[in-house]
């Protein structure tokens, strides 16, 4: 990964390698994507429509969903996207009944963030809470909707998208880091409950730096304007890669269910 100059220090690499070259045929279910980011979230809504689903995304402000579609039906995929703000419970639970309307559902992947660094003493009653309805209670909602439906259909998956934190406090994520691992408890208690129902849960742990904008930002402002053009080839994640693992835990015969997968760089410190 180098860098061409100072105005494209902060772009990430190309992610659509890893992706499936050519769409698989048109299967008759669907797929809902909770978070449908610009990076994960939009690489998971790829992933599946190249395999053939028709792919329903929701994010705040969902007219930035417009490239997405875009390039999945440039592909031949199916997506659909919509506003959606998952802390609203009766919005969490429209999204998952429009997108079990069109095809019979199959897969509800939970992908919201809200990771955010405040020291102890600056963490408001605001910012724990509002953490916590994002990276925590969105993930229920969506959970529980989620389960409603495939329960209804006799099986399918839900998966959620976990963090570092969800296992190990750092200094100043006191709010994400127990929103996580509340997430994490939450899916464990829901992947106990429902494996017997023919629904596999999995948690999901991003235990590095994803190659984004944002990170690659983060590391110029602590290393300097040199950093990336010496930064060695997939020292990031790159978000098609781990939409790969969502697909293949999907794709798991049931006698052999992952419920905790991990995900790092070769060269991740851990």
């Amino acid at each position: 990964m180098t860098a061409t100059g100072p105005a494209t220090l902060v772009e990430p690499r190309p992610q659509a390698a890893t992706l499936a070259a050519r769409p698989s045929a048109p299967r008759d279910a669907s797929v809902a994507v909770v978070g449908a980011g610009d990076y994960i979230g939009g690489a998971i809504c790829e992933k599946f429509a190249a395999e053939g689903y028709r792919v329903f995304g929701g994010r705040r402000g969902g007219e930035q969903l417009a490239p997405l579609k875009e390039k999945i039906e440039a592909a031949g995929g199916r997506f659909e996207g919509r506003s959606l703000d998952a802390r609203q419970e009766g919005q969490v639970a429209e999204f998952i009944a429009w997108a079990d309307a069109d095809q019979p559902l199959e897969a509800v992947i939970f992908n919201v963030g809200a990771n955010v660094n405040f020291p102890i003493l600056e963490t408001t009653e605001r910012v724990f809470r509002k953490v916590w309805e994002m990276a925590c209670q969105a993930g229920f909602f969506t959970g529980r909707e989620a389960a409603r439906r495939l329960i209804a259909r006799g099986g399918g998956s839900i998966f959620f998208t976990g963090a570092t934190a969800s296992v190990r406090g750092g200094v100043g994520y006191a709010a994400f880091a127990s929103a996580k691992a509340g997430l994490r408890a939450m899916a464990e208690s829901m992947a106990r409950e429902l494996g017997p129902r023919n629904i596999h849960v999995a948690h999901l742990i991003i235990d590095a730096g994803v190659d984004t904008a944002f990170v690659r930002q983060r590391i110029v402002a602590s290393q300097g304007e040199d950093a990336l053009e010496f930064l060695a080839p997939d020292t990031l994640m790159n978000p098609a890669s781990i939409a790969n693992a969502y697909w293949m835990l999907h794709r798991q015969s049931r006698d052999g269910w992952t419920f905790e997968l991990d995900l790092r760089p070769f060269a991740e410190t851990w």
